[in-house]
Protein backbone atom coordinates (compact mmCIF):
# COMPACT_ATOMS: atom_id res chain seq x y z
CA UNK A 1 0.00 0.00 0.00
CA UNK A 2 1.39 3.40 -0.95
CA UNK A 3 2.17 6.02 1.69
CA UNK A 4 -0.43 8.78 2.23
CA UNK A 5 2.33 11.25 1.32
CA UNK A 6 2.21 9.96 -2.26
CA UNK A 7 -1.16 11.65 -2.70
CA UNK A 8 0.17 15.00 -1.45
CA UNK A 9 2.85 17.41 -2.50
CA UNK A 10 5.48 17.51 0.20
CA UNK A 11 7.01 20.88 1.07
CA UNK A 12 10.34 20.40 2.86
CA UNK A 13 11.21 23.43 5.00
CA UNK A 14 14.94 23.51 5.80
CA UNK A 15 16.21 26.08 8.30
CA UNK A 16 19.71 27.02 9.43
CA UNK A 17 20.71 29.87 11.75
CA UNK A 18 24.34 29.23 12.82
CA UNK A 19 25.64 30.58 16.13
CA UNK A 20 27.72 33.34 14.53
CA UNK A 21 24.82 34.67 12.50
CA UNK A 22 21.99 37.13 12.87
CA UNK A 23 19.04 35.51 14.68
CA UNK A 24 16.18 35.15 12.18
CA UNK A 25 12.48 34.69 12.87
CA UNK A 26 12.39 31.38 11.07
CA UNK A 27 9.86 29.91 13.50
CA UNK A 28 7.47 32.75 12.70
CA UNK A 29 8.02 32.18 8.98
CA UNK A 30 7.20 28.46 9.01
CA UNK A 31 4.26 28.95 11.38
CA UNK A 32 2.68 31.49 9.02
CA UNK A 33 3.30 29.20 6.04
CA UNK A 34 1.64 26.32 7.89
CA UNK A 35 -1.33 28.48 8.91
CA UNK A 36 -1.83 29.49 5.27
CA UNK A 37 -1.75 25.88 4.13
CA UNK A 38 -4.20 24.79 6.84
CA UNK A 39 -6.56 27.63 5.96
CA UNK A 40 -6.65 26.85 2.24
CA UNK A 41 -9.35 24.83 0.49
CA UNK A 42 -6.68 22.53 -0.94
CA UNK A 43 -4.95 21.88 2.40
CA UNK A 44 -5.26 18.10 1.90
CA UNK A 45 -2.99 18.33 -1.14
CA UNK A 46 0.07 19.53 0.80
CA UNK A 47 2.27 18.02 3.50
CA UNK A 48 4.69 20.37 5.32
CA UNK A 49 7.85 18.80 6.75
CA UNK A 50 10.38 20.76 8.82
CA UNK A 51 14.08 20.27 9.54
CA UNK A 52 15.95 22.71 11.79
CA UNK A 53 19.63 23.57 12.34
CA UNK A 54 20.30 21.72 9.10
CA UNK A 55 23.75 20.30 8.37
CA UNK A 56 24.74 19.19 4.85
CA UNK A 57 24.23 15.55 5.84
CA UNK A 58 20.76 16.26 7.27
CA UNK A 59 19.82 18.17 4.13
CA UNK A 60 20.79 15.22 1.90
CA UNK A 61 18.93 12.72 4.06
CA UNK A 62 15.79 14.87 4.24
CA UNK A 63 15.55 15.17 0.45
CA UNK A 64 16.21 11.44 0.10
CA UNK A 65 13.83 10.16 2.76
CA UNK A 66 10.94 12.65 2.62
CA UNK A 67 10.77 12.78 -1.19
CA UNK A 68 9.66 16.44 -1.40
CA UNK A 69 8.30 18.12 -4.50
CA UNK A 70 9.14 21.57 -3.13
CA UNK A 71 12.32 22.28 -1.14
CA UNK A 72 12.45 25.55 0.79
CA UNK A 73 15.62 26.81 2.48
CA UNK A 74 15.49 29.71 4.94
CA UNK A 75 18.66 31.15 6.41
CA UNK A 76 21.76 33.05 5.34
CA UNK A 77 23.59 33.24 2.02
CA UNK A 78 27.00 34.61 1.02
CA UNK A 79 26.74 34.84 -2.75
CA UNK A 80 29.65 33.02 -4.33
CA UNK A 81 30.52 31.52 -0.96
CA UNK A 82 27.30 29.47 -0.92
CA UNK A 83 24.46 28.89 1.53
CA UNK A 84 25.21 28.92 5.26
CA UNK A 85 24.19 25.59 6.77
CA UNK A 86 25.42 24.39 10.15
CA UNK A 87 28.09 21.94 11.24
CA UNK A 88 27.79 19.55 14.18
CA UNK A 89 28.70 22.35 16.62
CA UNK A 90 26.18 24.81 15.21
CA UNK A 91 28.82 26.91 13.48
CA UNK A 92 28.69 28.14 9.86
CA UNK A 93 29.18 25.48 7.17
CA UNK A 94 29.10 26.91 3.64
CA UNK A 95 27.73 24.77 0.81
CA UNK A 96 28.62 25.86 -2.73
CA UNK A 97 26.32 26.28 -5.71
CA UNK A 98 28.09 23.42 -7.47
CA UNK A 99 27.43 21.05 -4.56
CA UNK A 100 23.77 22.07 -4.36
CA UNK A 101 23.32 21.62 -8.10
CA UNK A 102 24.85 18.13 -7.86
CA UNK A 103 22.40 17.18 -5.10
CA UNK A 104 19.32 18.33 -7.00
CA UNK A 105 20.54 16.71 -10.20
CA UNK A 106 20.00 13.39 -8.39
CA UNK A 107 16.38 14.31 -7.64
CA UNK A 108 15.39 16.06 -10.87
CA UNK A 109 12.58 13.56 -11.48
CA UNK A 110 11.10 14.31 -8.05
CA UNK A 111 11.62 18.00 -7.14
CA UNK A 112 9.52 20.58 -8.99
CA UNK A 113 10.59 23.76 -7.24
CA UNK A 114 13.37 25.01 -4.92
CA UNK A 115 13.03 28.22 -2.91
CA UNK A 116 16.23 29.75 -1.50
CA UNK A 117 15.03 32.39 0.97
CA UNK A 118 18.50 33.76 1.69
CA UNK A 119 20.49 36.80 0.56
CA UNK A 120 22.55 36.66 -2.62
CA UNK A 121 21.23 33.18 -3.46
CA UNK A 122 20.60 33.94 -7.16
CA UNK A 123 23.86 32.25 -8.09
CA UNK A 124 22.82 29.02 -6.35
CA UNK A 125 19.33 29.29 -7.86
CA UNK A 126 20.76 29.55 -11.35
CA UNK A 127 23.00 26.51 -10.85
CA UNK A 128 20.16 24.38 -9.45
CA UNK A 129 17.78 25.48 -12.24
CA UNK A 130 19.84 23.51 -14.76
CA UNK A 131 18.21 20.44 -13.17
CA UNK A 132 14.94 21.63 -11.56
CA UNK A 133 12.01 23.28 -13.43
CA UNK A 134 11.62 26.29 -11.11
CA UNK A 135 14.08 27.79 -8.61
CA UNK A 136 13.68 31.04 -6.68
CA UNK A 137 16.64 32.91 -5.22
CA UNK A 138 17.44 36.41 -3.98
CA UNK A 139 19.39 38.83 -6.15
CA UNK A 140 20.74 40.86 -3.22
CA UNK A 141 20.31 41.29 0.53
CA UNK A 142 16.78 40.62 1.67
CA UNK A 143 15.40 41.86 4.97
CA UNK A 144 13.91 39.34 7.37
CA UNK A 145 10.42 40.85 7.07
CA UNK A 146 10.52 40.88 3.26
CA UNK A 147 11.68 37.26 3.23
CA UNK A 148 8.78 36.20 5.44
CA UNK A 149 6.22 38.15 3.42
CA UNK A 150 7.41 36.56 0.19
CA UNK A 151 7.31 33.05 1.64
CA UNK A 152 3.83 33.44 3.13
CA UNK A 153 2.45 34.95 -0.10
CA UNK A 154 4.09 32.30 -2.27
CA UNK A 155 2.61 29.38 -0.33
CA UNK A 156 -0.78 31.05 0.08
CA UNK A 157 -1.03 31.16 -3.71
CA UNK A 158 0.21 27.59 -4.16
CA UNK A 159 -2.29 26.34 -1.60
CA UNK A 160 -5.09 28.02 -3.55
CA UNK A 161 -4.20 25.91 -6.56
CA UNK A 162 -2.24 28.54 -8.52
CA UNK A 163 0.87 27.83 -10.59
CA UNK A 164 4.42 28.32 -9.34
CA UNK A 165 4.86 31.33 -11.63
CA UNK A 166 1.68 32.94 -10.29
CA UNK A 167 2.74 32.14 -6.71
CA UNK A 168 6.10 33.81 -7.34
CA UNK A 169 4.41 36.98 -8.61
CA UNK A 170 1.98 36.87 -5.69
CA UNK A 171 4.86 36.62 -3.20
CA UNK A 172 6.58 39.65 -4.75
CA UNK A 173 3.31 41.58 -4.60
CA UNK A 174 2.95 40.62 -0.92
CA UNK A 175 6.26 42.36 -0.21
CA UNK A 176 5.20 45.47 -2.12
CA UNK A 177 1.78 45.73 -0.44
CA UNK A 178 3.46 45.74 3.00
CA UNK A 179 5.33 48.89 1.94
CA UNK A 180 8.70 47.11 1.79
CA UNK A 181 10.79 48.28 -1.20
CA UNK A 182 12.26 44.84 -1.90
CA UNK A 183 9.71 43.32 -4.28
CA UNK A 184 12.33 42.98 -7.01
CA UNK A 185 14.77 41.04 -4.83
CA UNK A 186 13.25 37.54 -5.37
CA UNK A 187 14.12 36.16 -8.82
CA UNK A 188 12.58 33.17 -10.58
CA UNK A 189 14.89 30.94 -12.59
CA UNK A 190 13.20 28.60 -15.09
CA UNK A 191 14.98 25.48 -16.28
CA UNK A 192 13.81 26.04 -19.87
CA UNK A 193 15.50 29.44 -19.96
CA UNK A 194 18.66 28.46 -18.10
CA UNK A 195 19.36 25.48 -20.37
CA UNK A 196 19.31 27.83 -23.35
CA UNK A 197 22.25 29.70 -21.82
CA UNK A 198 25.88 28.53 -22.06
CA UNK A 199 27.38 26.41 -19.25
CA UNK A 200 28.63 28.60 -16.37
CA UNK A 201 32.33 29.01 -15.66
CA UNK A 202 33.72 27.34 -12.55
CA UNK A 203 32.61 29.42 -9.62
CA UNK A 204 34.98 31.60 -7.67
CA UNK A 205 36.24 30.46 -4.25
CA UNK A 206 34.79 27.00 -4.74
CA UNK A 207 35.25 24.91 -1.64
CA UNK A 208 36.63 27.79 0.41
CA UNK A 209 36.19 27.60 4.14
CA UNK A 210 34.20 30.15 6.10
CA UNK A 211 36.28 32.54 8.16
CA UNK A 212 35.75 32.28 11.91
CA UNK A 213 34.92 35.98 11.75
CA UNK A 214 31.51 36.65 10.27
CA UNK A 215 29.34 39.72 10.60
CA UNK A 216 25.68 39.62 9.76
CA UNK A 217 23.55 42.65 9.05
CA UNK A 218 19.87 42.65 10.00
CA UNK A 219 19.21 40.64 6.86
CA UNK A 220 19.82 37.15 5.54
CA UNK A 221 23.29 37.98 4.30
CA UNK A 222 26.42 36.45 5.78
CA UNK A 223 29.57 38.35 4.90
CA UNK A 224 33.23 37.84 5.73
CA UNK A 225 34.39 40.31 8.35
CA UNK A 226 37.45 42.43 7.54
CA UNK A 227 39.30 44.08 10.39
CA UNK A 228 37.59 47.38 9.59
CA UNK A 229 34.34 45.91 10.91
CA UNK A 230 35.62 44.69 14.27
CA UNK A 231 33.22 45.82 16.96
CA UNK A 232 34.28 48.30 19.59
CA UNK A 233 33.82 46.35 22.84
CA UNK A 234 31.56 48.80 24.64
CA UNK A 235 28.09 48.19 26.02
CA UNK A 236 26.06 45.06 25.43
CA UNK A 237 26.96 42.66 22.63
CA UNK A 238 24.30 42.88 19.93
CA UNK A 239 22.23 39.86 18.93
CA UNK A 240 23.86 39.69 15.50
CA UNK A 241 27.41 40.01 16.83
CA UNK A 242 29.89 37.18 16.15
CA UNK A 243 31.74 38.17 19.34
CA UNK A 244 29.23 36.94 21.88
CA UNK A 245 30.65 33.89 23.67
CA UNK A 246 28.24 31.50 25.31
CA UNK A 247 29.01 30.20 28.79
CA UNK A 248 27.23 26.82 28.90
CA UNK A 249 24.92 25.82 30.43
CA UNK A 250 23.88 29.36 31.42
CA UNK A 251 22.21 30.39 28.16
CA UNK A 252 20.27 27.16 27.67
CA UNK A 253 19.12 27.17 31.31
CA UNK A 254 17.83 30.74 30.96
CA UNK A 255 16.13 30.05 27.62
CA UNK A 256 14.27 27.09 29.10
CA UNK A 257 13.37 28.88 32.33
CA UNK A 258 11.90 32.02 30.75
CA UNK A 259 9.28 29.92 28.95
CA UNK A 260 7.87 28.58 32.21
CA UNK A 261 4.72 30.26 33.62
CA UNK A 262 5.66 32.82 36.28
CA UNK A 263 9.40 32.46 35.59
CA UNK A 264 11.91 34.62 37.47
CA UNK A 265 15.58 34.77 36.44
CA UNK A 266 18.16 36.69 38.48
CA UNK A 267 21.41 37.56 36.70
CA UNK A 268 24.20 38.90 38.91
CA UNK A 269 27.71 39.88 37.89
CA UNK A 270 30.05 42.87 38.13
CA UNK A 271 29.90 45.56 35.48
CA UNK A 272 31.07 44.68 31.96
CA UNK A 273 30.72 40.95 32.54
CA UNK A 274 27.87 40.45 30.05
CA UNK A 275 24.65 40.81 32.06
CA UNK A 276 22.90 43.06 29.54
CA UNK A 277 24.06 40.90 26.62
CA UNK A 278 22.57 37.81 28.26
CA UNK A 279 19.40 39.72 29.13
CA UNK A 280 18.87 40.69 25.49
CA UNK A 281 19.23 37.07 24.41
CA UNK A 282 16.77 35.87 27.04
CA UNK A 283 14.23 38.42 25.82
CA UNK A 284 14.87 37.47 22.21
CA UNK A 285 14.23 33.81 22.96
CA UNK A 286 10.97 34.74 24.70
CA UNK A 287 9.93 36.89 21.74
CA UNK A 288 10.67 34.01 19.37
CA UNK A 289 8.19 31.91 21.34
CA UNK A 290 5.44 34.49 20.91
CA UNK A 291 5.90 36.53 24.10
CA UNK A 292 5.56 40.31 24.22
CA UNK A 293 8.82 41.56 25.68
CA UNK A 294 9.77 44.77 27.46
CA UNK A 295 13.30 45.84 28.39
CA UNK A 296 13.80 48.57 31.00
CA UNK A 297 17.20 49.80 32.13
CA UNK A 298 16.65 51.44 35.51
CA UNK A 299 19.56 53.79 34.92
CA UNK A 300 17.07 55.69 32.76
CA UNK A 301 14.92 56.58 35.78
CA UNK A 302 14.96 60.31 36.58
CA UNK A 303 16.07 60.92 40.15
CA UNK A 304 12.80 62.67 40.99
CA UNK A 305 10.96 59.36 40.69
CA UNK A 306 13.28 57.52 43.08
CA UNK A 307 12.27 59.38 46.21
CA UNK A 308 8.59 58.44 46.24
CA UNK A 309 7.14 54.96 45.67
CA UNK A 310 3.92 56.31 44.14
CA UNK A 311 5.81 58.36 41.54
CA UNK A 312 8.22 55.51 40.87
CA UNK A 313 5.46 52.95 40.25
CA UNK A 314 3.64 55.37 37.96
CA UNK A 315 6.88 55.78 35.99
CA UNK A 316 7.26 52.00 35.95
CA UNK A 317 3.74 51.36 34.64
CA UNK A 318 3.93 54.12 32.04
CA UNK A 319 7.32 52.87 30.83
CA UNK A 320 6.08 49.30 30.36
CA UNK A 321 2.98 50.53 28.51
CA UNK A 322 5.14 52.76 26.31
CA UNK A 323 7.40 49.84 25.34
CA UNK A 324 4.28 47.88 24.42
CA UNK A 325 3.04 50.81 22.29
CA UNK A 326 0.01 51.24 24.54
CA UNK A 327 -1.45 54.41 26.06
CA UNK A 328 -0.45 54.72 29.72
CA UNK A 329 -4.04 55.51 30.88
CA UNK A 330 -2.68 56.55 34.28
CA UNK A 331 -5.12 59.43 34.58
CA UNK A 332 -8.03 56.98 34.73
CA UNK A 333 -6.39 53.90 36.25
CA UNK A 334 -4.40 55.52 39.08
CA UNK A 335 -7.37 56.67 41.12
CA UNK A 336 -8.94 55.75 44.42
CA UNK A 337 -7.76 55.16 47.97
CA UNK A 338 -5.83 51.96 47.29
CA UNK A 339 -2.11 52.09 47.93
CA UNK A 340 0.43 52.49 45.14
CA UNK A 341 1.40 48.83 45.08
CA UNK A 342 -2.23 47.75 44.74
CA UNK A 343 -2.75 50.25 41.93
CA UNK A 344 0.33 48.98 40.16
CA UNK A 345 -0.83 45.36 40.52
CA UNK A 346 -4.27 46.24 39.15
CA UNK A 347 -2.65 48.18 36.29
CA UNK A 348 -0.84 45.08 35.14
CA UNK A 349 -3.66 42.64 35.82
CA UNK A 350 -6.69 44.60 34.62
CA UNK A 351 -5.10 46.64 31.85
CA UNK A 352 -1.85 45.18 30.47
CA UNK A 353 -2.67 41.48 30.83
CA UNK A 354 -6.25 42.05 29.70
CA UNK A 355 -4.99 43.86 26.59
CA UNK A 356 -2.32 41.33 25.65
CA UNK A 357 -3.13 37.88 24.32
CA UNK A 358 0.46 36.72 24.74
CA UNK A 359 2.65 36.19 27.83
CA UNK A 360 4.54 39.29 28.95
CA UNK A 361 8.27 38.95 29.61
CA UNK A 362 9.84 41.90 31.42
CA UNK A 363 13.59 42.45 31.59
CA UNK A 364 14.79 44.82 34.32
CA UNK A 365 18.44 45.77 33.93
CA UNK A 366 20.68 47.70 36.36
CA UNK A 367 18.24 47.39 39.25
CA UNK A 368 21.14 48.46 41.51
CA UNK A 369 19.98 51.97 40.68
CA UNK A 370 17.13 51.50 43.14
CA UNK A 371 19.19 49.99 46.01
CA UNK A 372 20.34 53.32 47.41
CA UNK A 373 16.74 54.55 47.75
CA UNK A 374 15.72 52.35 50.65
CA UNK A 375 11.98 53.00 50.93
CA UNK A 376 11.37 52.72 47.20
CA UNK A 377 13.59 49.63 47.00
CA UNK A 378 11.82 47.80 49.80
CA UNK A 379 8.37 48.44 48.35
CA UNK A 380 9.30 47.80 44.71
CA UNK A 381 11.24 44.58 45.25
CA UNK A 382 8.63 43.38 47.71
CA UNK A 383 6.03 43.94 44.97
CA UNK A 384 8.03 41.90 42.46
CA UNK A 385 8.25 39.05 44.96
CA UNK A 386 4.48 39.30 45.56
CA UNK A 387 3.83 39.02 41.80
CA UNK A 388 6.11 36.00 41.59
CA UNK A 389 4.19 34.30 44.40
CA UNK A 390 0.87 35.11 42.71
CA UNK A 391 2.05 33.42 39.53
CA UNK A 392 2.19 30.05 41.30
CA UNK A 393 -1.58 29.81 41.60
CA UNK A 394 -3.08 32.66 39.60
CA UNK A 395 -3.55 31.84 35.89
CA UNK A 396 -3.50 35.53 34.97
CA UNK A 397 -0.13 36.12 36.60
CA UNK A 398 1.34 33.01 35.01
CA UNK A 399 1.46 35.13 31.85
CA UNK A 400 4.11 37.27 33.58
CA UNK A 401 7.81 36.33 33.28
CA UNK A 402 10.60 38.39 34.84
CA UNK A 403 14.36 38.66 34.34
CA UNK A 404 16.39 40.89 36.69
CA UNK A 405 20.04 41.91 36.30
CA UNK A 406 22.18 43.62 38.93
CA UNK A 407 25.84 44.15 39.79
CA UNK A 408 26.03 44.71 43.51
CA UNK A 409 25.26 42.37 46.34
CA UNK A 410 21.85 43.11 47.81
CA UNK A 411 22.66 44.81 51.10
CA UNK A 412 19.35 46.60 51.53
CA UNK A 413 17.29 45.08 54.36
CA UNK A 414 14.56 42.96 52.78
CA UNK A 415 12.34 40.53 54.62
CA UNK A 416 13.30 37.05 53.45
CA UNK A 417 9.70 36.49 52.35
CA UNK A 418 9.51 39.81 50.50
CA UNK A 419 12.68 39.61 48.43
CA UNK A 420 12.86 38.54 44.78
CA UNK A 421 16.60 37.91 45.23
CA UNK A 422 16.26 34.53 46.95
CA UNK A 423 13.76 32.88 44.58
CA UNK A 424 13.70 31.93 40.92
CA UNK A 425 16.71 30.86 38.86
CA UNK A 426 19.95 32.48 40.11
CA UNK A 427 22.62 33.13 37.47
CA UNK A 428 26.08 34.40 38.40
CA UNK A 429 28.19 35.05 35.32
CA UNK A 430 31.73 33.66 35.57
CA UNK A 431 34.86 34.82 33.78
CA UNK A 432 35.63 33.24 30.41
CA UNK A 433 37.61 30.02 30.63
CA UNK A 434 40.70 29.03 28.60
CA UNK A 435 38.65 27.54 25.76
CA UNK A 436 36.34 30.55 25.52
CA UNK A 437 39.24 33.02 25.45
CA UNK A 438 40.93 30.95 22.73
CA UNK A 439 37.67 31.02 20.76
CA UNK A 440 37.54 34.83 20.99
CA UNK A 441 41.16 35.05 19.83
CA UNK A 442 40.23 33.07 16.71
CA UNK A 443 37.14 35.18 16.08
CA UNK A 444 39.39 38.24 15.99
CA UNK A 445 41.51 36.59 13.30
CA UNK A 446 44.60 36.28 15.51
CA UNK A 447 46.60 33.10 14.93
CA UNK A 448 48.07 33.03 18.41
CA UNK A 449 49.90 30.15 20.04
CA UNK A 450 48.74 28.76 23.37
CA UNK A 451 51.66 30.59 24.98
CA UNK A 452 50.46 33.96 23.66
CA UNK A 453 46.91 33.25 24.84
CA UNK A 454 48.30 32.39 28.29
CA UNK A 455 50.14 35.73 28.39
CA UNK A 456 46.88 37.57 27.73
CA UNK A 457 45.04 35.56 30.40
CA UNK A 458 47.82 36.12 32.92
CA UNK A 459 47.16 39.84 32.67
CA UNK A 460 43.34 40.03 32.50
CA UNK A 461 42.23 36.49 33.38
CA UNK A 462 38.88 35.81 31.65
CA UNK A 463 37.16 39.15 32.25
CA UNK A 464 34.99 39.48 29.07
CA UNK A 465 35.42 43.22 28.58
CA UNK A 466 39.14 43.27 29.35
CA UNK A 467 39.76 40.33 27.00
CA UNK A 468 37.70 41.76 24.15
CA UNK A 469 39.22 45.23 24.48
CA UNK A 470 42.72 43.80 24.25
CA UNK A 471 41.88 41.60 21.25
CA UNK A 472 40.14 44.48 19.47
CA UNK A 473 43.11 46.82 19.80
CA UNK A 474 45.60 44.14 18.75
CA UNK A 475 43.47 42.92 15.82
CA UNK A 476 43.12 46.52 14.61
CA UNK A 477 46.91 46.85 14.64
CA UNK A 478 46.92 49.55 17.32
CA UNK A 479 49.02 47.43 19.69
CA UNK A 480 51.25 44.39 19.71
CA UNK A 481 50.82 41.80 22.43
CA UNK A 482 54.19 42.79 23.89
CA UNK A 483 53.26 46.49 24.04
CA UNK A 484 49.88 45.64 25.53
CA UNK A 485 51.45 43.62 28.35
CA UNK A 486 53.88 46.44 29.12
CA UNK A 487 51.36 49.29 29.43
CA UNK A 488 48.06 47.56 30.35
CA UNK A 489 48.36 48.10 34.16
CA UNK A 490 49.19 51.80 33.73
CA UNK A 491 47.18 54.90 32.88
CA UNK A 492 49.01 54.98 29.54
CA UNK A 493 47.27 51.77 28.58
CA UNK A 494 43.91 50.96 27.01
CA UNK A 495 42.22 50.40 30.39
CA UNK A 496 42.94 53.88 31.74
CA UNK A 497 39.30 54.94 32.17
CA UNK A 498 38.30 51.53 33.53
CA UNK A 499 41.06 51.54 36.16
CA UNK A 500 40.57 55.15 37.23
CA UNK A 501 36.83 54.58 37.71
CA UNK A 502 37.58 51.72 40.10
CA UNK A 503 40.23 53.81 41.87
CA UNK A 504 37.78 56.67 42.41
CA UNK A 505 35.16 54.30 43.83
CA UNK A 506 37.70 52.86 46.25
CA UNK A 507 38.87 56.27 47.42
CA UNK A 508 35.28 57.34 48.05
CA UNK A 509 35.00 54.53 50.61
CA UNK A 510 37.97 54.42 53.05
CA UNK A 511 37.01 50.96 54.33
CA UNK A 512 36.95 49.53 50.80
CA UNK A 513 40.25 51.25 49.99
CA UNK A 514 41.91 49.77 53.05
CA UNK A 515 40.52 46.33 52.22
CA UNK A 516 41.81 46.51 48.64
CA UNK A 517 45.25 47.55 49.93
CA UNK A 518 45.27 44.44 52.10
CA UNK A 519 44.30 42.27 49.13
CA UNK A 520 46.92 43.55 46.68
CA UNK A 521 49.71 43.51 49.28
CA UNK A 522 49.24 39.79 49.87
CA UNK A 523 51.02 37.20 47.75
CA UNK A 524 48.02 34.86 47.87
CA UNK A 525 44.44 34.62 49.12
CA UNK A 526 43.71 36.80 52.12
CA UNK A 527 40.80 36.98 54.54
CA UNK A 528 39.08 40.34 54.96
CA UNK A 529 35.84 41.44 56.62
CA UNK A 530 33.00 39.56 54.93
CA UNK A 531 30.89 42.51 53.77
CA UNK A 532 33.95 44.26 52.30
CA UNK A 533 34.90 41.09 50.44
CA UNK A 534 31.42 40.87 48.96
CA UNK A 535 31.54 44.51 47.88
CA UNK A 536 34.92 44.12 46.19
CA UNK A 537 33.63 41.01 44.47
CA UNK A 538 30.53 42.90 43.30
CA UNK A 539 32.83 45.52 41.80
CA UNK A 540 34.65 42.75 39.94
CA UNK A 541 38.00 43.48 41.58
CA UNK A 542 38.49 40.21 43.45
CA UNK A 543 37.63 36.56 43.16
CA UNK A 544 36.71 34.29 46.03
CA UNK A 545 38.60 31.27 47.24
CA UNK A 546 36.53 29.82 50.03
CA UNK A 547 36.25 32.54 52.65
CA UNK A 548 39.29 34.36 51.27
CA UNK A 549 39.75 36.69 48.31
CA UNK A 550 42.55 37.61 45.91
CA UNK A 551 42.81 40.09 43.00
CA UNK A 552 40.80 39.02 39.98
CA UNK A 553 43.83 39.42 37.72
CA UNK A 554 47.38 40.76 37.58
CA UNK A 555 46.08 43.93 35.93
CA UNK A 556 44.37 44.93 39.17
CA UNK A 557 47.14 43.73 41.47
CA UNK A 558 49.85 45.68 39.64
CA UNK A 559 47.81 48.86 39.13
CA UNK A 560 46.38 49.15 42.63
CA UNK A 561 49.66 48.27 44.34
CA UNK A 562 51.09 51.32 42.63
CA UNK A 563 48.14 53.73 42.90
CA UNK A 564 47.23 52.83 46.48
CA UNK A 565 50.84 53.28 47.56
CA UNK A 566 51.59 49.73 48.66
CA UNK A 567 54.05 48.74 45.94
Amino acid sequence: MSSPRRHKKTILFLAANPKASTPLRLGEEVNEIDEGLQRSKQRNKFQLEQKWAVTPREMRRAVLELEPQIVHFSGHGVGEGGLALEDELGQVKLVSAKALASLFDLFKEQVECVVLNACYSELQAKAIARHIPYVIGMSQEVGDQAAREFAVGFYDALASGRSIEFAYDYGCTSISMEGIPEELTPVLKKQSEILAEPEPLQEVNEGSEASPLVALAASRSLQMLPSAFLETPEGSVSLESPFYVERPPIESSCYQEILKPGALIRVKAPRQMGKSSLMQRILYQAEQQGHRVVYLNLQSVDSEFLNNIDQFLQWFCASVANELNLDDRLSELWKGVLGSKNKCTNYFQRYLFATLNEPLTLGLDEVDQVFQHLEVAQDFFGLLRFWHEKSKNDATWQKFRLAIAHSREVYIPLNINQSPFNVGLPIELPELNQTQVSDLVQRHGLGWSSSEIDQLRSMVDGHPYLVRRALYEIAKGNLTLEKFLAIAPTEEGIYSDHLRRHLENLRNDPQLEAAMKQVVMAEGPVRIESSLGFKLHSMGLVERQGNDVLPLCNLYQIYFRDRLGVG
